[in-house]
Protein backbone atom coordinates (compact mmCIF):
# COMPACT_ATOMS: atom_id res chain seq x y z
CA UNK A 1 0.00 0.00 0.00
CA UNK A 2 1.07 3.56 -0.65
CA UNK A 3 1.07 6.27 1.94
CA UNK A 4 -1.36 9.17 1.42
CA UNK A 5 0.00 12.70 1.26
CA UNK A 6 -1.41 13.96 4.59
CA UNK A 7 -1.90 10.78 6.63
CA UNK A 8 -4.20 10.47 9.62
CA UNK A 9 -2.34 8.41 12.23
CA UNK A 10 -3.90 6.75 15.29
CA UNK A 11 -1.62 5.99 18.23
CA UNK A 12 -2.61 3.15 20.53
CA UNK A 13 -0.74 2.25 23.70
CA UNK A 14 -0.89 -1.39 22.65
CA UNK A 15 -0.72 -3.00 26.09
CA UNK A 16 -3.38 -0.72 27.60
CA UNK A 17 -5.53 -0.97 24.46
CA UNK A 18 -5.54 -4.78 24.46
CA UNK A 19 -6.05 -4.93 28.23
CA UNK A 20 -9.13 -2.72 27.86
CA UNK A 21 -10.45 -4.84 25.00
CA UNK A 22 -9.90 -8.03 27.03
CA UNK A 23 -11.94 -6.53 29.89
CA UNK A 24 -14.67 -5.41 27.48
CA UNK A 25 -15.04 -8.76 25.72
CA UNK A 26 -14.42 -10.98 28.75
CA UNK A 27 -11.61 -12.93 27.10
CA UNK A 28 -7.90 -12.51 26.34
CA UNK A 29 -7.51 -10.26 23.30
CA UNK A 30 -4.13 -10.24 21.57
CA UNK A 31 -3.06 -8.79 18.23
CA UNK A 32 -4.20 -12.07 16.70
CA UNK A 33 -7.88 -11.80 17.60
CA UNK A 34 -8.73 -8.10 17.68
CA UNK A 35 -12.50 -8.02 17.04
CA UNK A 36 -13.48 -6.95 13.53
CA UNK A 37 -15.97 -4.44 14.93
CA UNK A 38 -13.09 -2.61 16.67
CA UNK A 39 -11.20 -2.39 13.39
CA UNK A 40 -14.27 -1.13 11.58
CA UNK A 41 -15.56 1.33 14.20
CA UNK A 42 -12.30 2.61 15.66
CA UNK A 43 -9.43 2.13 13.22
CA UNK A 44 -10.91 2.62 9.74
CA UNK A 45 -11.11 6.37 10.36
CA UNK A 46 -7.33 6.44 9.94
CA UNK A 47 -4.71 5.82 7.28
CA UNK A 48 -2.22 4.29 9.73
CA UNK A 49 -2.13 2.80 13.24
CA UNK A 50 0.92 3.32 15.43
CA UNK A 51 1.06 0.28 17.71
CA UNK A 52 3.19 1.87 20.40
CA UNK A 53 5.17 -0.37 22.75
CA UNK A 54 4.91 -3.82 21.18
CA UNK A 55 8.54 -4.86 21.74
CA UNK A 56 9.57 -7.15 24.58
CA UNK A 57 9.59 -5.35 27.95
CA UNK A 58 12.59 -5.40 30.23
CA UNK A 59 12.33 -7.22 33.59
CA UNK A 60 14.90 -4.77 34.95
CA UNK A 61 12.79 -1.82 33.81
CA UNK A 62 9.81 -3.19 35.72
CA UNK A 63 11.97 -3.72 38.82
CA UNK A 64 13.24 -0.13 38.65
CA UNK A 65 9.73 1.27 38.05
CA UNK A 66 8.47 -0.50 41.17
CA UNK A 67 11.07 1.39 43.20
CA UNK A 68 10.88 4.75 41.41
CA UNK A 69 9.13 7.34 43.58
CA UNK A 70 8.16 9.59 40.67
CA UNK A 71 6.68 6.75 38.60
CA UNK A 72 4.77 5.39 41.60
CA UNK A 73 3.26 8.81 42.28
CA UNK A 74 2.13 9.07 38.65
CA UNK A 75 0.59 5.60 38.87
CA UNK A 76 -1.26 6.58 42.05
CA UNK A 77 -2.77 9.57 40.24
CA UNK A 78 -4.10 7.22 37.58
CA UNK A 79 -5.12 4.21 39.67
CA UNK A 80 -6.12 4.64 43.28
CA UNK A 81 -5.43 0.98 43.86
CA UNK A 82 -2.87 -0.96 41.83
CA UNK A 83 -0.72 -4.04 42.27
CA UNK A 84 2.81 -4.89 41.22
CA UNK A 85 1.27 -6.72 38.25
CA UNK A 86 -0.11 -3.43 36.94
CA UNK A 87 3.40 -2.02 36.50
CA UNK A 88 5.02 -3.51 33.41
CA UNK A 89 8.08 -1.30 32.83
CA UNK A 90 8.75 1.21 30.09
CA UNK A 91 8.12 0.41 26.40
CA UNK A 92 11.21 2.53 25.67
CA UNK A 93 13.54 0.36 27.70
CA UNK A 94 13.50 -2.39 25.09
CA UNK A 95 14.68 -5.79 26.23
CA UNK A 96 14.59 -7.29 22.75
CA UNK A 97 13.16 -6.23 19.37
CA UNK A 98 10.71 -9.10 19.26
CA UNK A 99 6.95 -8.85 19.78
CA UNK A 100 6.14 -9.24 23.47
CA UNK A 101 4.45 -12.54 24.27
CA UNK A 102 1.58 -10.64 25.92
CA UNK A 103 0.54 -9.49 22.43
CA UNK A 104 0.77 -12.98 20.92
CA UNK A 105 4.26 -12.83 19.43
CA UNK A 106 5.42 -12.39 15.84
CA UNK A 107 2.62 -14.44 14.24
CA UNK A 108 -0.02 -12.36 15.99
CA UNK A 109 1.56 -9.16 14.67
CA UNK A 110 1.58 -10.62 11.16
CA UNK A 111 -2.11 -11.42 11.43
CA UNK A 112 -2.91 -7.95 12.80
CA UNK A 113 -1.02 -6.31 9.94
CA UNK A 114 -2.82 -8.46 7.38
CA UNK A 115 -6.17 -7.51 8.91
CA UNK A 116 -5.29 -3.81 8.83
CA UNK A 117 -4.20 -4.14 5.20
CA UNK A 118 -7.62 -5.55 4.27
CA UNK A 119 -9.01 -2.19 5.36
CA UNK A 120 -6.17 -0.26 3.69
CA UNK A 121 -4.67 0.75 7.04
CA UNK A 122 -0.88 1.02 7.37
CA UNK A 123 1.09 -0.06 10.45
CA UNK A 124 3.75 1.93 12.36
CA UNK A 125 6.05 0.48 15.04
CA UNK A 126 8.71 1.93 17.36
CA UNK A 127 12.47 2.23 17.04
CA UNK A 128 14.63 3.64 19.85
CA UNK A 129 18.06 4.69 18.47
CA UNK A 130 19.48 6.24 21.63
CA UNK A 131 19.32 3.40 24.16
CA UNK A 132 18.13 -0.08 25.06
CA UNK A 133 17.23 -1.68 28.39
CA UNK A 134 20.18 -2.16 30.72
CA UNK A 135 19.54 -5.94 30.66
CA UNK A 136 19.48 -6.14 26.84
CA UNK A 137 21.46 -9.05 25.41
CA UNK A 138 23.86 -6.62 23.70
CA UNK A 139 25.32 -5.81 27.13
CA UNK A 140 26.97 -9.25 27.12
CA UNK A 141 29.14 -8.28 24.16
CA UNK A 142 32.60 -6.73 24.46
CA UNK A 143 32.66 -3.78 22.08
CA UNK A 144 32.32 -0.01 21.88
CA UNK A 145 28.57 -0.39 21.44
CA UNK A 146 27.75 1.62 24.59
CA UNK A 147 29.02 4.80 26.25
CA UNK A 148 31.40 3.85 29.05
CA UNK A 149 32.40 5.52 32.28
CA UNK A 150 34.94 4.86 35.00
CA UNK A 151 34.94 4.23 38.73
CA UNK A 152 35.00 7.94 39.47
CA UNK A 153 31.83 8.41 37.37
CA UNK A 154 30.15 5.61 39.27
CA UNK A 155 31.08 7.08 42.66
CA UNK A 156 30.32 10.72 41.91
CA UNK A 157 27.32 10.30 39.55
CA UNK A 158 25.55 7.08 40.60
CA UNK A 159 22.28 8.19 38.92
CA UNK A 160 24.06 8.59 35.58
CA UNK A 161 26.31 5.50 35.53
CA UNK A 162 26.00 1.88 36.59
CA UNK A 163 28.11 -1.28 36.64
CA UNK A 164 27.40 -4.54 34.84
CA UNK A 165 29.69 -7.47 34.01
CA UNK A 166 32.71 -5.66 35.39
CA UNK A 167 32.15 -2.64 33.11
CA UNK A 168 30.79 0.82 33.92
CA UNK A 169 28.27 2.30 31.50
CA UNK A 170 26.16 5.44 31.13
CA UNK A 171 22.40 5.44 31.31
CA UNK A 172 20.54 6.74 28.27
CA UNK A 173 19.73 10.41 28.52
CA UNK A 174 18.44 13.64 27.08
CA UNK A 175 21.04 16.28 28.07
CA UNK A 176 18.37 18.55 29.57
CA UNK A 177 16.80 15.95 31.88
CA UNK A 178 17.86 13.28 34.37
CA UNK A 179 18.91 9.98 32.78
CA UNK A 180 16.55 7.08 32.19
CA UNK A 181 17.93 4.71 34.83
CA UNK A 182 16.38 1.60 33.27
CA UNK A 183 18.42 2.09 30.07
CA UNK A 184 21.98 1.93 28.79
CA UNK A 185 23.29 4.61 26.42
CA UNK A 186 24.18 3.45 22.90
CA UNK A 187 27.28 5.05 21.38
CA UNK A 188 25.89 6.60 18.20
CA UNK A 189 29.44 7.06 16.86
CA UNK A 190 30.19 3.33 17.10
CA UNK A 191 30.28 1.55 13.74
CA UNK A 192 29.12 -1.59 15.53
CA UNK A 193 26.16 0.30 17.00
CA UNK A 194 25.16 1.65 13.61
CA UNK A 195 25.41 -1.80 12.07
CA UNK A 196 23.13 -3.19 14.78
CA UNK A 197 20.69 -0.32 14.24
CA UNK A 198 20.63 -1.07 10.53
CA UNK A 199 19.97 -4.79 11.09
CA UNK A 200 17.28 -4.01 13.66
CA UNK A 201 15.53 -1.61 11.30
CA UNK A 202 15.72 -4.12 8.45
CA UNK A 203 13.94 -6.60 10.73
CA UNK A 204 11.33 -4.00 11.74
CA UNK A 205 10.73 -2.88 8.14
CA UNK A 206 9.67 -6.42 7.23
CA UNK A 207 6.92 -6.23 9.85
CA UNK A 208 5.35 -2.82 9.23
CA UNK A 209 5.02 0.20 6.91
CA UNK A 210 6.83 2.84 8.94
CA UNK A 211 8.70 3.48 12.14
CA UNK A 212 8.39 6.17 14.79
CA UNK A 213 11.91 6.98 15.98
CA UNK A 214 12.07 7.93 19.64
CA UNK A 215 14.00 11.15 20.43
CA UNK A 216 15.50 11.04 16.94
CA UNK A 217 17.65 14.16 17.35
CA UNK A 218 19.72 12.71 20.23
CA UNK A 219 21.88 10.64 17.88
CA UNK A 220 22.67 13.44 15.42
CA UNK A 221 26.43 14.00 15.30
CA UNK A 222 26.42 17.53 16.75
CA UNK A 223 23.89 16.76 19.48
CA UNK A 224 25.57 13.51 20.47
CA UNK A 225 29.01 15.13 20.61
CA UNK A 226 27.71 18.00 22.75
CA UNK A 227 26.04 15.54 25.11
CA UNK A 228 28.93 13.10 25.60
CA UNK A 229 32.09 15.03 24.66
CA UNK A 230 35.39 13.17 24.72
CA UNK A 231 33.82 9.96 26.00
CA UNK A 232 32.72 9.07 22.45
CA UNK A 233 35.62 10.41 20.39
CA UNK A 234 35.31 12.13 17.00
CA UNK A 235 32.07 11.86 15.02
CA UNK A 236 31.91 9.71 11.88
CA UNK A 237 31.94 11.43 8.49
CA UNK A 238 28.24 10.78 7.96
CA UNK A 239 25.52 11.82 10.35
CA UNK A 240 23.63 8.94 11.98
CA UNK A 241 20.43 9.14 9.95
CA UNK A 242 22.24 9.88 6.69
CA UNK A 243 24.01 6.58 7.29
CA UNK A 244 20.87 4.60 8.23
CA UNK A 245 17.83 5.84 6.30
CA UNK A 246 19.11 5.45 2.68
CA UNK A 247 20.16 1.88 3.42
CA UNK A 248 16.68 0.96 4.64
CA UNK A 249 14.91 2.79 1.83
CA UNK A 250 17.01 1.06 -0.81
CA UNK A 251 15.32 -2.20 0.25
CA UNK A 252 11.98 -0.73 1.39
CA UNK A 253 11.36 2.38 -0.76
CA UNK A 254 7.83 3.07 0.58
CA UNK A 255 8.85 2.66 4.23
CA UNK A 256 8.33 5.87 6.25
CA UNK A 257 10.52 7.36 8.98
CA UNK A 258 8.70 9.47 11.58
CA UNK A 259 10.87 11.41 14.02
CA UNK A 260 10.08 12.52 17.54
CA UNK A 261 12.09 15.74 17.26
CA UNK A 262 12.53 18.86 19.41
CA UNK A 263 14.83 21.92 19.63
CA UNK A 264 13.89 23.27 16.16
CA UNK A 265 15.76 20.43 14.45
CA UNK A 266 12.83 19.23 12.36
CA UNK A 267 14.05 20.62 9.05
CA UNK A 268 17.56 19.28 9.57
CA UNK A 269 16.22 15.76 10.09
CA UNK A 270 13.84 16.09 7.15
CA UNK A 271 16.88 16.91 5.01
CA UNK A 272 18.60 13.83 6.44
CA UNK A 273 15.77 11.61 5.21
CA UNK A 274 12.84 11.72 7.64
CA UNK A 275 9.43 11.68 5.98
CA UNK A 276 7.69 13.29 8.94
CA UNK A 277 8.75 15.01 12.16
CA UNK A 278 6.79 16.06 15.24
CA UNK A 279 5.50 19.63 15.07
CA UNK A 280 6.24 20.40 18.72
CA UNK A 281 6.40 24.13 18.01
CA UNK A 282 2.75 24.22 16.91
CA UNK A 283 1.75 22.14 19.93
CA UNK A 284 3.48 24.58 22.29
CA UNK A 285 1.86 27.60 20.62
CA UNK A 286 -1.57 25.99 20.83
CA UNK A 287 -1.01 25.46 24.56
CA UNK A 288 0.05 29.10 24.91
CA UNK A 289 -3.05 30.12 22.90
CA UNK A 290 -0.83 32.55 21.01
CA UNK A 291 -2.62 33.19 17.70
CA UNK A 292 0.06 35.50 16.28
CA UNK A 293 2.74 32.85 16.76
CA UNK A 294 0.49 30.13 15.36
CA UNK A 295 -0.08 32.16 12.18
CA UNK A 296 3.62 32.98 11.97
CA UNK A 297 4.41 29.26 12.16
CA UNK A 298 1.88 28.50 9.41
CA UNK A 299 3.69 30.89 7.06
CA UNK A 300 6.64 28.47 6.87
CA UNK A 301 7.65 26.89 3.58
CA UNK A 302 4.94 24.50 2.39
CA UNK A 303 7.43 21.73 1.64
CA UNK A 304 8.53 21.91 5.27
CA UNK A 305 4.94 21.87 6.55
CA UNK A 306 4.14 18.88 4.37
CA UNK A 307 6.64 16.85 6.43
CA UNK A 308 5.26 17.75 9.88
CA UNK A 309 3.13 15.63 12.19
CA UNK A 310 0.53 17.80 13.95
CA UNK A 311 -0.84 16.74 17.34
CA UNK A 312 -2.47 18.03 20.52
CA UNK A 313 -1.72 14.98 22.66
CA UNK A 314 0.20 11.70 22.62
CA UNK A 315 1.50 9.23 25.22
CA UNK A 316 4.18 11.71 26.39
CA UNK A 317 1.88 14.71 26.79
CA UNK A 318 -1.05 15.39 29.08
CA UNK A 319 -4.55 14.91 27.71
CA UNK A 320 -5.59 17.78 25.43
CA UNK A 321 -8.85 18.39 27.26
CA UNK A 322 -6.89 18.93 30.50
CA UNK A 323 -4.12 21.01 28.93
CA UNK A 324 -6.29 23.21 26.71
CA UNK A 325 -9.84 22.92 28.03
CA UNK A 326 -12.86 21.35 26.38
CA UNK A 327 -13.78 24.04 23.81
CA UNK A 328 -10.17 25.06 22.98
CA UNK A 329 -9.21 21.40 22.49
CA UNK A 330 -11.84 21.05 19.75
CA UNK A 331 -10.72 24.29 18.10
CA UNK A 332 -7.11 23.05 18.21
CA UNK A 333 -8.16 19.67 16.80
CA UNK A 334 -9.96 21.44 13.95
CA UNK A 335 -6.70 23.19 13.14
CA UNK A 336 -4.40 20.16 13.17
CA UNK A 337 -6.87 17.98 11.27
CA UNK A 338 -7.17 20.46 8.38
CA UNK A 339 -3.52 21.49 7.94
CA UNK A 340 -0.82 20.15 5.65
CA UNK A 341 1.18 17.22 6.95
CA UNK A 342 0.33 14.22 9.10
CA UNK A 343 -2.27 14.29 11.85
CA UNK A 344 -1.69 12.27 15.02
CA UNK A 345 -4.61 11.27 17.25
CA UNK A 346 -4.03 9.38 20.51
CA UNK A 347 -6.33 6.63 21.78
CA UNK A 348 -8.95 8.22 24.06
CA UNK A 349 -8.53 11.71 22.59
CA UNK A 350 -11.67 11.37 20.48
CA UNK A 351 -13.64 10.34 23.58
CA UNK A 352 -12.50 13.34 25.61
CA UNK A 353 -10.59 11.29 28.16
CA UNK A 354 -8.83 13.41 30.77
CA UNK A 355 -6.52 11.04 32.62
CA UNK A 356 -2.93 10.70 31.43
CA UNK A 357 -1.78 7.10 31.90
CA UNK A 358 1.94 6.46 32.55
CA UNK A 359 3.46 4.14 29.94
CA UNK A 360 4.67 1.88 32.75
CA UNK A 361 1.07 0.89 33.60
CA UNK A 362 -0.75 -1.92 31.83
CA UNK A 363 -4.18 -0.34 32.39
CA UNK A 364 -5.90 2.95 33.08
CA UNK A 365 -8.79 3.90 35.31
CA UNK A 366 -12.37 3.48 34.13
CA UNK A 367 -13.22 6.79 32.52
CA UNK A 368 -16.51 8.00 31.11
CA UNK A 369 -16.61 9.40 27.60
CA UNK A 370 -17.19 13.12 27.11
CA UNK A 371 -20.23 12.98 24.83
CA UNK A 372 -19.74 16.51 23.48
CA UNK A 373 -16.15 15.82 22.45
CA UNK A 374 -17.10 12.42 21.09
CA UNK A 375 -19.84 13.92 18.87
CA UNK A 376 -17.37 16.53 17.63
CA UNK A 377 -14.81 13.92 16.50
CA UNK A 378 -17.47 11.61 15.04
CA UNK A 379 -18.60 14.45 12.78
CA UNK A 380 -15.15 15.94 12.15
CA UNK A 381 -13.47 12.72 11.05
CA UNK A 382 -16.09 12.25 8.34
CA UNK A 383 -15.75 15.82 7.11
CA UNK A 384 -11.96 15.89 6.76
CA UNK A 385 -12.11 13.04 4.25
CA UNK A 386 -13.46 15.72 1.87
CA UNK A 387 -10.25 17.74 2.21
CA UNK A 388 -8.18 15.51 -0.06
CA UNK A 389 -7.40 18.25 -2.53
CA UNK A 390 -4.05 19.62 -3.43
CA UNK A 391 -3.21 23.24 -2.71
CA UNK A 392 -3.18 24.80 0.74
CA UNK A 393 -2.68 28.50 1.50
CA UNK A 394 -3.24 31.02 4.28
CA UNK A 395 -5.86 33.74 3.82
CA UNK A 396 -5.52 37.43 4.58
CA UNK A 397 -7.64 38.60 7.52
CA UNK A 398 -8.68 42.24 7.80
CA UNK A 399 -10.39 44.30 10.47
CA UNK A 400 -14.02 45.33 10.02
CA UNK A 401 -12.88 48.82 11.01
CA UNK A 402 -13.73 51.14 13.87
CA UNK A 403 -10.70 50.07 15.84
CA UNK A 404 -11.97 46.48 16.22
CA UNK A 405 -8.89 44.31 16.76
CA UNK A 406 -10.71 41.01 17.24
CA UNK A 407 -9.76 40.00 13.67
CA UNK A 408 -6.36 39.06 15.10
CA UNK A 409 -7.96 36.09 16.88
CA UNK A 410 -8.89 34.36 13.61
CA UNK A 411 -6.90 31.85 11.58
CA UNK A 412 -8.08 31.21 8.00
CA UNK A 413 -6.81 29.10 5.10
CA UNK A 414 -8.03 27.29 2.01
CA UNK A 415 -7.63 23.97 0.23
CA UNK A 416 -8.22 24.06 -3.53
CA UNK A 417 -8.03 22.09 -6.74
CA UNK A 418 -9.32 23.67 -9.93
CA UNK A 419 -12.83 24.92 -9.04
CA UNK A 420 -13.10 22.95 -5.79
CA UNK A 421 -12.39 24.96 -2.65
CA UNK A 422 -12.62 24.49 1.09
CA UNK A 423 -12.22 27.40 3.53
CA UNK A 424 -11.42 26.91 7.21
CA UNK A 425 -11.81 29.78 9.69
CA UNK A 426 -11.07 29.28 13.40
CA UNK A 427 -11.52 31.69 16.28
CA UNK A 428 -8.72 30.47 18.52
CA UNK A 429 -9.52 32.76 21.44
CA UNK A 430 -11.89 33.33 24.33
CA UNK A 431 -13.34 36.47 22.70
CA UNK A 432 -16.13 37.00 20.19
CA UNK A 433 -14.35 37.95 16.96
CA UNK A 434 -15.21 39.60 13.63
CA UNK A 435 -13.25 40.05 10.40
CA UNK A 436 -13.18 40.18 6.64
CA UNK A 437 -11.46 37.12 5.15
CA UNK A 438 -9.68 37.58 1.84
CA UNK A 439 -8.95 34.57 -0.39
CA UNK A 440 -6.09 36.07 -2.36
CA UNK A 441 -6.30 34.00 -5.54
CA UNK A 442 -10.09 33.96 -5.90
CA UNK A 443 -11.93 36.55 -8.04
CA UNK A 444 -15.65 36.22 -7.38
CA UNK A 445 -16.99 38.28 -10.29
CA UNK A 446 -20.70 39.05 -10.61
CA UNK A 447 -22.22 35.65 -9.77
CA UNK A 448 -23.49 34.60 -6.35
CA UNK A 449 -21.50 32.31 -4.11
CA UNK A 450 -22.65 29.70 -1.61
CA UNK A 451 -20.56 29.07 1.49
CA UNK A 452 -21.78 25.79 3.00
CA UNK A 453 -20.54 25.08 6.53
CA UNK A 454 -19.97 21.32 6.45
CA UNK A 455 -19.77 21.01 10.23
CA UNK A 456 -22.78 23.13 11.22
CA UNK A 457 -24.76 22.25 8.08
CA UNK A 458 -25.63 25.87 7.27
CA UNK A 459 -25.46 27.76 3.98
CA UNK A 460 -24.64 31.41 3.40
CA UNK A 461 -25.08 33.10 0.01
CA UNK A 462 -23.21 36.28 -0.96
CA UNK A 463 -22.93 38.45 -4.04
CA UNK A 464 -19.58 38.16 -5.83
CA UNK A 465 -19.21 41.91 -6.24
CA UNK A 466 -19.44 42.47 -2.47
CA UNK A 467 -17.01 39.62 -1.82
CA UNK A 468 -14.44 41.12 -4.20
CA UNK A 469 -14.80 44.53 -2.61
CA UNK A 470 -14.83 43.62 1.09
CA UNK A 471 -13.97 39.95 1.44
CA UNK A 472 -16.07 37.43 3.39
CA UNK A 473 -17.53 38.91 6.57
CA UNK A 474 -17.42 36.46 9.50
CA UNK A 475 -18.39 36.54 13.15
CA UNK A 476 -17.39 33.70 15.43
CA UNK A 477 -17.96 33.03 19.11
CA UNK A 478 -14.99 31.95 21.27
CA UNK A 479 -13.33 28.74 20.04
CA UNK A 480 -15.83 28.34 17.18
CA UNK A 481 -15.04 27.66 13.54
CA UNK A 482 -16.37 27.39 10.00
CA UNK A 483 -15.56 24.58 7.56
CA UNK A 484 -16.84 25.99 4.29
CA UNK A 485 -17.30 24.31 0.94
CA UNK A 486 -17.36 27.18 -1.60
CA UNK A 487 -19.28 27.12 -4.85
CA UNK A 488 -20.23 29.83 -7.32
CA UNK A 489 -23.45 29.68 -9.34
Amino acid sequence: MKWPKNPKIYEINTWQWLYHLSEKYGQKITLENVPIEIIEKELTRFDAVWAMGIWERSPKSKEIALQHEGILKECEKTLRYFSTNDIIGSPYAIHHYSVDSYFGGVKALEKFRELLAEYKILLILDFVPNHVARDHIWTLEKSDLFVKGDINDLLTKPDEFFSIGGEIYAHGRDPYFPPWTDTIQINAFSLDAREKALKTLQLIAKQCDGVRCDMAMLVMNDIFKNTWGERVGPPPDKDYWEDIIPSIKSDFPDFKFIGEVYWDLEWELIKQGFDFCYDKKLYDRLKEKNVDKIKEHLQADLNYQQHLIRFIENHDEQRAIKTLGEEPSMAAATLILTLLGGKLIFNGQMKGWEVHIPVQLRRGSDESDNEKVKRYYDKMMKIIDRFKIENWSLCEIKTIGGGDLSYKNLIAYTWRKDDERKLIIINYSQNHSKAHVIIKDLKYGIKDWCFKDLYHNKEYVYNGKDLDEFGLYVELNPWNFHLFDIKGY
